[in-house]
């Protein structure tokens, strides 16, 4: 099923969260645990992030230093294979233009096809950390639109260099990014809202917010991307604050702002067991806002977080 039917088909707002695929040669009873701890939730679907490689240094000794490439979390197919059979949750791969080919998008696709997964994120990415902007990988793409267009030839029943299909499969639904106080990138709000009609335009399904903690900017948004003429379902993201650190981290990190009630009550914090509580109690009214708002479904970035999500969850449903 479509994410669009997966969460308008619940008389409750729909529930689902982000996980990440484990760090290279870790395993995954971390992941498993994550989701053995929030499934009693009923999610709607799991999205599993995809990361791109990046230089990484050894040191040779002598003053000699080696650069080569490392993947730290390989395995998107492979985790959303294992979290669809294992727990029979519908699951959404992120597709990524940073870091990747069109060759190797075309791959991945075609390994999703065979497994029978049916819905995507498609995003752009950050850039390489060793980039001061955005570059696109040689044999890329620079836009989450360009993206589309390849999904959108591959279920039409072509392959990136135009050659026919010859058994098309199920073709893939998706969903893009939506930022409520704008893409860091973007000079203004209008004109992150006209990219995302664009992305709209070019057949995304529905929309999911990078995280934020003011429900007035969420409705702003909302609001501001109606009156654009866009009309597909923009999911709110929620990630609790669970430590003292995140008070900085975040806003540089996710370029949103702590509203100044959060703030002020964070700061009187000691502890990050104290921040979690506070991180709950806030989340947990914000969804509950939210919600009597009508809004479909409610996506929870799970990383630091999943035990705070799960008293959230207890909460609200």
């Amino acid at each position: 099923m479509k994410v669009t039917d997966l969460i308008t088909g619940n008389q409750r707002t729909a529930f689902s969260f982000e996980v990440l695929p484990p760090l290279k040669g870790t395993g995954v009873s971390a992941l498993e645990r994550t989701v053995d701890t929030l499934r009693e939730f009923a999610p709607a679907y799991i999205n599993i992030t995809t990361h791109r490689s990046e230089y990484v240094y050894k040191d040779l000794g002598d003053g000699l230093m080696q650069r080569s490439r490392l993947r730290r979390r390989p395995g998107t197919v492979a985790v959303a294979a294992m979290l669809q059979q294992k727990y029979g949750i519908p699951v959404v791969p992120h597709i990524l233009c940073s870091g990747f080919t069109r060759e190797e998008t075309e791959y991945v696709l075609l390994d999703l096809q065979f497994l029978g997964i049916e819905n995507l994120l498609l995003l752009r990415g950050d850039k390489a950390r060793e980039d001061t902007h955005f570059r696109p990988t040689p044999g890329g793409y620079a836009h989450t639109t360009e993206l589309q267009a390849q999904v959108n030839r591959f279920n039409e029943g072509y392959f990136v260099d135009g050659s026919p299909i010859k058994a098309p499969g199920t073709g893939f639904s998706y969903g893009v990014a939506c930022y409520p106080e704008k893409h860091e990138e973007a000079p203004n709000l209008a004109t992150d809202l006209y990219w995302l009609k664009q992305k709209v335009d070019a057949g995304a399904q529905y929309a999911v917010t990078q995280l934020f903690y003011d429900n007035a900017k969420y409705f702003a948004f909302v609001r501001a991307a109606r009156e654009a003429g866009i009309t597909v379902p923009i999911i709110p993201g929620i990630k609790p604050l669970t430590k003292l650190s995140q008070l900085t981290v975040v806003p540089k990190t996710f370029h949103c702002d702590l509203p100044e009630a959060l703030t002020t009550e964070a700061l009187k914090c000691t502890t990050d067991e104290e921040v979690a509580a506070l991180g709950v109690e806030w989340a947990t009214a914000q969804c509950r806002e939210l919600m009597a708002a009508g809004v479909p479904s409610l996506h929870f970035y799970t990383v630091s977080a999943v035990d705070s999500i799960a008293r959230i969850a207890h909460n609200i449903y």
